[in-house]
């Protein structure tokens, strides 16, 4: 055996790989892989390639020799000197096999282009395991594709791979050329390939050398027949939150399994996608605070405010039925009562539990739950106990326990201990809520409809995964964003921002994690505020507003820089500058009173704040609990919105960890500040404010965004849509965002109301994009005398980039109420966009609603999805309630309470066969996939897909 290996080590085959990529100065390309040769996945020790320039190209190739019998995975990765990976390729593994056929000292010359995430999104577990129910073909016989000849040293053999996920089970892929082997453009004679699979089809074809060089389409030089992809695949969605859904069984509050009501709605509508927002614990405060949706106790948790009651048992005794009955009339408010409804089911619960703990506690399938949920159920848990110990989510004020250790956990989950029952009352909540959002995800994949769900940008600091991995977060930082559409003065959510340095050492685990986590309900997700994952609005822990804030990472403005250009005067531009005519104008002659009580007059007419009020948290305290509080009590809101604009009035910002930064003040020439400067200094701050927000980070966003993004994009099956609003034309160029989403096969969001376009008012839906299509080589085999032996090429018909566009979100009014809010912009969307001359109608009719719906289903977008609430606007009979209370969330109040319920249940709007039918008729007459529908993508039976080589060389 030792002689056989000996031989068989001897017969050794070259690999040459090549890749056009053009790359920065510093970087390079390397390949790593499965096998030893290329790493074993250590890209340390991958294969490192060597640039040449080919005409207009940068080609990077490397060789390597390997056994004839040679298989493996491999991506590329680009790396800086030290062979730190800057960026890697997205999607499913390479897989490289050696044809039948490869002989000893041969040549395998293998020509790739970058992969992006974009080209395996249909192969994504939305589409591949929900729409267009991928098991099919993976149940197809898998057939090789073997020389039906022996080749001359003349013969140059194509192999075409084409990979076409949309394809149904039965479907035949033909491709036709100008050969005669090809068929001469006849599909009927035309080379037929076949399944191999993962959606791939695969033939060889021998041609003589004189018939080179091959042609290959282009871009947009291809076609396929029988209405395979005559037109891109375009879907449509509903969204809605959980808790504002209202049904006959709930109680007060929308819950998991009246998910599978909207399913059957979604589906008689036509539409493909169920949004949700965060269905994680908010437990933090023990009120209606954590209404939030976005302010997660635990990312990991599920919320108990989401749980049936009356399905925890099949045995519920009838006093307890009697207390859901009562239960169920009280909680049927006009709004979701948060405090009341999670208050009712936790004690109902309760009840529950201490009749069958036992029966469940020990029943295999709750034992497995447990088992695979252990690392964050256990401390979820302890920390829901310690909360409710100490009165308190502040777990620094947790005594010998705010210090989290897995010692210390062991403790206080271990049994025996007279909490014990406490602990198991959590994790049989999570339990049932697991079983129960279980049951409604699988009803949505067996209907075909995508459940899409929503990852937060942060935690809340006083949080389970803020104690158990404190190191993962910047806890004297808070996360926010600056002045944008929303909110002029910016906004602060509180949560402490991500230390990525820290995260990055276990490559991202925690994220890694979450997506798991998410993956087992969820097919799709929306990331919340994506900007933040380029760069994050940091403020510090003590601000209560989001104006004065940096971006981290950012490069900030040095010392050296600042002296260079002739500033100096540091302290006079980051302190905050009064002066005694400041506090005439704003209080008037209540400035004395203002002055005496918060400020020092450190040289004439020239205040700063005491130390007991120089911040926005400690101004908020000193106004609330001073003994001079009476003094102000009437105008207490005026005098801190005045305090606040002082503290504010600053032109720098000075680094809290680095004296000897400074950054530029958000909006700075608003400032008196700014104003009262010579017009030299003036001039190089504008220059230098322009600098810091439009120029020097675009490429250090780039990478941190290409860094973190694609551990999240690659942890799970799931389809990813980026939430891009906010502050992109005013901080970030649009095309930066969007290029760096194109290459992370990235959804992006487009609100008709926010246009992406500088100086358009309203988006036009007809003209947002879809995607863009491209095709690219893949292997070359030559002998070992350079007569080439086998040419390999590779179609991918997948898009860069795709986009979904919506009427509004859950961030802004709704389409009835941003109609009714301004009668001016009113009279110019309907004379712009509707085309109409005439006096609008005061408010959003049936026929206004059904042109502004029409125009995004009609979009060239891949996804078009609408709020339930702005649906119900089709029809008369829902727009009874006032359009205002119809909002979610009102981004510029940071206490608003999460509590909008629809004024309609789903049994009495799946009763509603008009409306369905309208919906309906509006996705199918655009064109749009609906479940059930029979087209080139999902219909069984037998389909030729016709590929034709009609491009350039």
């Amino acid at each position: 055996m030792a002689n056989l290996s000996r031989k068989k080590s001897l017969n050794t085959v070259t690999l040459v790989f090549k890749l056009p990529y053009y790359t920065q100065w510093g970087q390079s390309l390397l390949i790593a892989g499965s096998e030893p040769a290329l790493g074993s996945w250590n890209v340390k020790q991958g294969l490192s390639l060597s640039p040449v320039h080919q005409g207009n190209e940068l080609i990077w190739s490397g060789r390597v020799s390997v056994a004839t019998g040679f298989t493996c995975q491999y991506n590329y990765y680009v790396v800086d000197d030290n062979k730190n990976v800057l960026r890697s390729e997205s999607g499913e593994k390479r897989k490289l096999v050696l044809p039948e056929g490869v002989q000893d000292g041969d040549v395998v010359e293998i020509r790739d282009w970058w992969q992006d995430a974009s080209e395996a999104l249909f192969l994504r577990s939305a589409f591949k395991n929900v729409i267009f129910n991928g098991s099919e073909n993976a149940k197809r016989e898998l057939k090789t594709t073997p020389l039906n000849k022996s080749l001359e040293p003349e013969d140059i053999v194509v192999q075409f791979i084409v990979s076409c996920p949309r394809l149904g089970a039965g479907s035949t892929v033909v491709v036709t050329g100008s050969n005669p082997q090809l068929g001469r453009w006849q599909t009927q004679d035309g080379l037929k390939l076949n399944y191999v699979g993962d959606s791939i089809w695969k033939a060889n074809c021998p041609l003589r050398k004189s018939e080179f060089p091959i042609k290959y389409p282009c871009a947009n030089e291809y076609s396929l027949t029988s209405n395979l992809h005559e037109s891109p695949w375009r879907g449509a969605g509903v969204a809605v939150p959980i808790f504002s859904i209202r049904s006959n069984e709930d109680l007060g509050v929308g819950e998991f399994l009246d998910l599978k009501l909207l399913v059957d709605w979604a589906v008689n509508s036509g539409f493909h996608l169920v949004q949700l927002l965060p269905i994680n614990d908010t437990s933090v405060h023990g009120m209606w605070w954590d209404s939030y949706p976005y302010s997660s106790l635990s990312v990991f948790a599920l919320h108990p405010l989401y749980l049936r009651v009356q399905a925890l048992s099949d045995a519920i005794p009838g006093d307890i039925k009697d207390e859901i009955s009562q239960a169920k009339k009280q909680l049927d408010k006009k709004d979701v009562d948060y405090e009341a409804s999670l208050a009712s089911k936790l004690s109902i619960a309760r009840k529950i539990f201490k009749l069958e703990k036992d029966k469940v506690l020990n029943s295999s399938s709750f034992k497995q739950f447990l088992s695979e949920n252990e690392e964050w159920l256990k401390p979820y848990a302890a920390f829901c106990f310690l909360r409710d110990f100490f009165e308190t989510s502040d777990h620094s004020q947790w005594g010998r326990f705010s210090q989290f250790s897995k010692e210390k956990l062991d403790k206080l989950v271990s049994e025996g201990t007279l909490h014990h029952d406490v602990i198991c009352f959590h994790y049989y909540i999570q339990y049932h809520l697991y079983m129960q959002l279980s049951e409604a995800a699988a009803y949505a994949r067996k209907k075909k409809v995508i459940l899409k769900g929503d990852l937060p940008i942060g935690v809340d600091r006083n949080s389970v995964d803020t104690w158990v991995y404190p190191t993962l977060f910047r806890m004297n930082t808070a996360t926010g964003a600056p002045p944008d559409y929303f909110d002029k003065n910016g906004q602060n959510w509180g949560f402490p921002t991500y230390n990525w340095e820290e995260m990055s050492k276990d490559n991202y685990g925690w994220w890694r994690a979450r997506l798991t986590q998410m993956a087992k309900y969820f097919t799709a997700y929306r990331i919340d505020h994506i900007l933040g994952f380029f760069r994050i609005w940091e403020l510090p822990d003590h601000a209560a507003t989001g104006l004065v804030g940096k971006f981290r990472p950012s490069i900030a403005l040095s010392q050296e820089e600042l002296l260079s250009e002739g500033l100096w005067d540091f302290d006079r531009m980051s302190r905050p500058y009064i002066l005694q005519e400041t506090l005439e104008e704003k209080f008037g002659s209540f400035w004395t009173v203002i002055a005496a009580n918060f400020l020092n007059e450190y040289k004439k007419q020239h205040y700063e704040f005491k130390e007991d009020c120089n911040t926005e948290k400690k101004i908020i305290a000193k106004l609330k609990n001073s003994s001079e509080k009476s003094l102000w009590l009437e105008k207490e809101d005026s005098i801190r919105r005045g305090l606040f604009d002082l503290l504010q009035n600053i032109v720098l910002i000075r680094d809290p960890e680095d004296s000897t930064k400074f950054y530029p003040r958000f909006n700075q020439e608003d400032t008196s500040s700014f104003n009262d400067l010579d017009e030299h200094s003036k001039n190089i701050l504008r220059r230098l404010y322009y600098d810091y927000y439009f120029a020097r980070q675009e490429n250090l966003w780039r990478q941190n965004a290409l860094k973190t993004l694609p551990v999240l994009l690659n942890s799970s099956d799931m389809l990813a849509c980026g939430e891009d609003l906010g502050l992109i034309p005013a901080c970030v160029h649009p095309k930066y965002i969007i290029q760096v989403m194109q290459e992370l096969g990235l959804i992006g969001l487009r609100i008709q109301r926010m246009p992406s376009e500088p100086n358009l008012e309203f988006g036009i839906p007809s003209q947002y994009s879809y995607m863009t299509m491209h095709t690219y080589l893949g292997c070359i085999w030559q002998t070992k005398n350079g007569l080439e032996k086998l040419f390999s090429l590779m179609f991918n018909f997948v898009s860069y980039f795709f986009q979904v566009c919506a009427p509004s979100c859950h961030d802004c009014s709704t389409l009835r109420a941003w109609w009714e809010e301004d009668g001016g912009r009113r009279s110019r969307f309907y004379q712009t966009v509707i085309g109409s001359d005439d006096e609008p109608p005061s408010r959003c009719t049936p026929e206004v609603a059904n042109f502004i719906v029409k125009q995004h289903f009609d979009a060239p977008s891949m996804w078009a999805i609408f709020p339930l609430q702005d649906l119900l606007a089709l029809k008369d009979k829902y727009t009874t309630r006032p359009a205002k209370e119809e909002t979610i969330n009102d981004p510029t109040n940071p206490k608003h309470y999460w509590r909008f319920r629809l004024h309609v249940t789903l049994d009495s709007l799946l009763d509603d066969k008009d409306i369905q039918a309208t919906i309906k008729e509006l996705v199918t007459s655009s064109g749009r996939s609906f479940p059930g529908k029979v087209d080139g993508a999902e219909e069984s039976g037998e389909k030729l897909a016709k590929v034709q080589l009609n491009g350039k060389p």
